[in-house]
């Protein structure tokens, strides 16, 4: 009896333990680690054992345990999978994620973002600067590969260049990439946002492809926030129902950087000057895109909400980049000149 009563517990310790084994493996697996490395490449060497490669990256603080990760290796993966090269490991990351990017492998990459409104020329600029070519290419050569449309004939036939067809988001080059890889990533990256059910819902509002993407670069340019940009969608569209110029200063500002004048601020000689991207002096919309738009943009373009607004202003009292929204011109005035006292104000302090 008493010898039963010993079995038991030890069975019953027996259990607790490998409890606790499970637990500790499956959290130190499972639960992402923040650490500092995430813009440091760490170098997996070739021939070094996947003991060794663990307990490199436990030491650099990518992973929990590696003791943990290798016992996972023995039971449910392939050791000898994993492949040499060089890794940036996102932060936080999961010991089971570090060891599937190290079963795919890992060529070394640069990394440009590409902001959301911005031109091609911000855009040629910085492709010129990451991108070594030979001969050497400054931000105008990379311009001049922007004129080449032929990625996108099919999209807009009309298109002079590649302004509003660059996708902004981040993206990961070899390090032999050049310029031309560069912008042909972007348009592909375009090209796999554009839906094709798009183009037909371009049709079915009387648009072009190419005016939808350049609606789309507007809204991008007048608001931040996802939650209103169909707002200002629908705002752009009854303007131009009702022949109505619409007054978006982005476009003056784009006139200014095709002029190779821009000095961030818009100058009278900006809102006066007859250009056909100024949206002050033309009823309808600039003969094309302005600027890289987001996918949230696109779809607002495609999808306006249903409102009578035809203005809108800095929601002064929010003072977060959010707007107000007006069906008539009194009621936009007041709130015009409620944001204009707030401006004064501010440049005062």
């Amino acid at each position: 009896m008493k010898a039963l009563k010993i079995l038991t517990a030890f069975i019953i310790l027996l259990l607790i333990v490998a409890g606790g084994i499970s637990y500790w493996l499956y959290r130190s697996l499972t639960m992402e680690i923040a650490h500092d490395k995430s813009e440091k490449y760490i170098k997996v060497e070739k021939g070094q054992s996947p003991g060794a490669i663990l307990a490199g990256l436990e030491k650099e603080g990518v992973i929990y345990s590696s003791t943990a990760a290798s016992v996972y290796l023995r039971i449910a993966r392939d050791a000898g999978k994993l492949q040499a090269g060089e890794y940036l490991f996102k932060s936080p990351i999961s010991t089971v994620e570090v060891i599937g990017l190290l079963e795919k492998g890992s060529e070394r990459t640069k990394r440009l973002t590409i902001p959301e409104g911005w031109t091609r020329f911000e855009i040629a600029k910085r492709v010129a600067a990451n991108f070594p070519a030979e001969p050497p290419m400054d931000e105008k050569a990379v311009l001049y590969l922007m004129n080449d449309t032929s990625l996108i004939s099919d999209i807009d036939p009309m298109a002079q260049n590649l302004e509003g067809y660059l996708y902004p988001t981040t993206y990961d080059f070899s390090l032999d990439a050049s310029p031309q890889d560069a912008i042909k990533r972007m348009v592909e990256q375009f090209r796999e946002t554009w839906k094709p059910e798009w183009s037909n819902r371009s049709r079915a509002l009387g648009m072009t492809n190419r005016q939808i993407v350049t609606i789309a670069s507007l809204i991008e340019n007048e608001s931040k926030f996802e939650s209103e940009r169909r707002i200002v969608s629908s705002v752009i569209y009854n303007r131009l129902n009702r022949g109505m110029a619409l007054g978006i200063d982005a476009t003056n500002v784009y006139i200014a950087k095709m002029l190779g004048r821009w000095d961030g601020v818009i100058n009278k000689s900006d809102i006066e000057i007859n250009h056909p991207y100024n949206t002050r002096k033309i009823s309808g919309l600039p003969p094309g895109p302005i600027s890289s738009a987001s996918e949230s943009s696109l779809e607002a373009a495609l999808n306006p909400s249903s409102t009578n607004y035809l203005y809108y202003v800095l929601d002064v009292d929010k003072n977060d980049g959010s707007h107000s929204f007006y069906e008539s011109a009194a009621e936009f005035e007041r709130g015009k000149a409620k944001y204009q006292r707030w401006l004064a104000g501010q440049r005062s302090k």
